[in-house]
């Protein structure tokens, strides 16, 4: 989505916490089917999207946070939100892209706890378009 460098991935693992070799990144960057594809682990992937918010937004003062140990596509969604300092109006207009229609309402309730009689799972055809959305705006801005 953003043509990050090896590098760059290498370094957003760092700053999220762990630092892979670049023979274990590639296997992660490799197609879902092809022969060297490896499944990133869920705490590895919550380091990268922790180091993706501290490269955009700054470290907390209380240092670099705990991986979860199992992400959702809810938790994913929040961290690229934060990380990318997106509003709703934002994340709607990204889902207008794939000609998705979603309100600021059912929207809201992907970002509520899990507890909360409001509380809405992510599903992946959500997240999918979401991120096919931020593919086609952000690759559009590299292009300019």
């Amino acid at each position: 989505m953003f043509k990050f460098s090896d590098q760059r991935m290498l370094s957003l693992f760092k700053m999220g916490g762990y630092v892979p070799n670049k023979s274990e990144l590639a296997t992660w960057l490799t197609r879902d089917g092809e022969a060297d594809f490896v499944l990133c682990p869920d705490d590895k992937m919550a380091r990268f999207l922790n180091g993706l918010i501290i490269k955009n937004r700054g470290a907390r003062d209380d240092g670099i946070p705990e991986p979860e140990k199992t992400l959702t596509n809810n938790i994913i969604l929040r961290k690229l939100k934060i990380a990318l300092d997106l509003q709703a109006d934002d994340l709607i207009k990204l889902l207008k892209l794939n000609g998705f229609i979603i309100s600021k309402h059912e929207l809201s309730a992907l970002f509520r706890r899990p507890d909360h009689k409001n509380y809405r799972l992510c599903l992946d055809q959500l997240l999918r378009n979401i991120l096919d959305g931020m593919e086609k705006h952000y690759r559009k801005k590299q292009a300019l």
